[in-house]
């Protein structure tokens, strides 16, 4: 990069940082004492996310994917989205604090500077003017639709569309090997930042080359389509271990049918539905909406204005409005679900889609497409107006008043007491209680969040592959203590036992207290108080009389059951 570059890029990121702090303000000078929606349990998933790979990538990365939960199983991280990325952005605030939210709000914010960086680089590519890059960056940056799902950190991860985009575009230009391994690494990089992403990669770098292909007529060009190859060989080898722990999720059932999904798709509601504060008039005329998908009045305006800009653009700009109007329509045909037809297609046409559930957010490439579309028409007006300054400075401003948000922080949850003791204490797994329903599970987020300040095992846990082992054991755990569940303890070799009173009605929390005397001889009590038990399990009841089995021998290997991945 030349001097010259080098300066522009520090610019955009500054300026991304400077509006993303006003924008998400307080929480940029406070990562560490505030959090949005503390009580989001998946925001909680989301923070011990983040933090358990911002730990392990130093001090165990082999094992990165061997979370801390669901013990005894085995690769357990990759029952959910990864957010190896965000782990990875997080882990320096992680180091210097040690605070799980520290990690997750550094994370956060760079996941807005990152995106709008990229989309900054990808318009200004398309459009030729960075004036006009900087409209179309903010609008996608900043949609309504990442603001609406703040709690969830991998739909954050938007950045890999427009680097993706901006890589491919460089190699349709000038088609060469370097370029097609930059494309198959940003694709990549997409894939461990959020899978459901990396889906759209695929299918909109999928549709740009057979577009690209016919526009500029590269069907017999060998040096594009070996460029290309390179690309998709570089992908498949970087996100070779994604795609084979993918498959034995498959393997093991986890898979989401085109019924499932019908409830998550879009309609005209969502397309209109905000967060922003100059968009929640329109909040009142809509009645219910399913998902926040309205991509903002400038993006909105100017990008399907680009049709004016059609007939006196060059061949490169008519290129473009044809590649991100195409992506745009077909986007929203998508996100309407099973009922509309593409979303079936695809659904039965590439592999590993079935673990999508939610197509309405096929409205985030709507939003890419219309942001594109709107640098463009931008491009295309400061051609033609005397006042430049004064147009652009009007369309950023407009850019940034629709990026204005209402966000609420709270405190955060703060572990209770008896966690900090659990830390000071020997290794062993720890079985958390009550053991939630399937249809409750997403409470145990508060466990896994909690498992941040001393992270050993945790036998239950939340995520979206629940083994089907522990939900059978269930029953027998809940049951704690008895015959039947220490004999399950044993076997796992689990050590201890949080019990958290506040959860339990009357009569099942006076049956509690009678099981606890009766196995009183076989727990060490560490800690009592009217909220919370911890146990610590000293001796195992032996079967038919015989000898009690001291507890604590050294601990196993942790292996997963014969239908866990491997």
């Amino acid at each position: 990069m030349t001097r010259r570059s080098l300066r522009e890029l520090a610019v955009v990121v500054a300026g991304f940082v400077v509006l993303t702090a006003i924008v998400l303000r307080p929480l940029a000078w406070n990562l560490s004492t505030l959090v949005y929606n503390a009580d989001n349990g998946d925001g909680q998933f989301s923070v011990w996310n983040v933090a358990w790979v911002a730990r392990a990538l130093w001090t165990d990365p082999l094992h990165v994917l061997d979370a801390n939960i669901f013990y005894p199983h085995r690769w357990t991280l990759t029952y959910s989205e990864l957010n190896l990325f965000a782990g990875a952005i997080g882990s320096p605030a992680y180091w210097l604090t040690r605070n799980p939210y520290a990690a997750a709000n550094f994370a956060l914010i760079s996941s807005f500077v990152l995106s709008g960086t990229g989309m900054y680089y990808l318009c200004r590519e398309v459009s030729g003017d960075r004036r006009a890059a900087t409209v179309g960056a903010i609008a996608f940056a900043y949609c309504p639709y990442v603001f609406a799902h703040l709690p969830h950190i991998q739909l954050l991860m938007t950045a890999g569309l427009p680097i993706s985009l901006f890589a491919f575009h460089r190699l349709a230009d000038r088609p060469t090997a370097g370029r097609g391994a930059v494309l198959g690494l940003a694709m990549a990089f997409q894939a461990y930042a959020c899978a459901y992403y990396s889906l759209f990669v695929l299918l909109l770098i999928g549709f740009a080359v057979l577009a690209m292909a016919w526009t500029r007529r590269y069907w017999t060009r060998t040096d594009y389509w070996r460029s290309v190859a390179v690309g998709a060989v570089t992908a498949c080898v970087l996100m070779g271990p994604l795609f084979v722990t993918t498959l034995f999720l498959q393997q093991t059932g986890f898979t989401r049918t085109l019924a499932a999904s019908r409830q998550y798709a879009a309609d005209w509601r969502a397309y209109l539905a905000s967060s922003a504060w100059l968009h929640a008039w329109m909040l009142s005329l809509l009645g219910s909406w399913k998902e926040v998908l309205f991509p903002g009045f400038t993006t909105s305006v100017l990008g399907v204005c680009v049709a004016l800009a059609w007939s006196r653009s060059g061949v490169r700009q008519r290129e473009s409005i044809l590649l991100y109007s195409s992506l745009t329509l077909a986007a929203v045909w998508a996100s309407f679900g099973p009922d509309a037809g593409l979303y079936t297609l695809l659904y039965h046409a590439v592999p590993t889609f079935s673990l999508l559930r939610a197509p309405s957010r096929f409205g985030l490439v709507v939003v890419f497409g219309l942001a594109v579309l709107t640098s463009l028409t931008v491009a295309w007006l400061l051609e033609r107006t005397r006042r430049q300054a004064v147009l652009t400075g009007l369309l950023v401003s407009a850019a940034i008043a629709e990026a204005q948000v209402q966000v609420k922080f709270d405190p955060p949850l703060r572990p209770h007491p008896a966690y900090h003791l659990l830390a000071t204490l020997p290794y062993g797994p720890v079985l958390e209680l009550p053991v939630y329903s399937r249809l409750l599970a997403f409470r145990r987020s508060r466990y896994m969040l909690d498992s941040t300040w001393h992270w050993k095992p945790l036998v239950d846990a939340y995520s979206d592959y629940i083994p089907p082992d522990l939900t059978q054991r269930a029953p027998a755990l809940a049951g704690f203590p008895s015959f039947e569940s220490l004999a399950g303890m044993q076997r796992d070799q689990v050590r201890y036992t949080v019990i958290h009173l506040e959860t339990y009605e009357p009569k099942m929390r006076l049956d509690l207290e009678h099981r606890l005397t009766e196995f009183a001889p076989y727990l060490r009590q560490l800690h009592r108080d009217e909220t919370l038990l911890m146990f610590e399990v000293v001796r195992y009841p032996a079967p038919g009389g015989s000898q009690d089995a001291p507890a604590h021998s050294p601990p196993p290997v942790a292996t997963p059951p014969a239908a866990a991945p491997r």
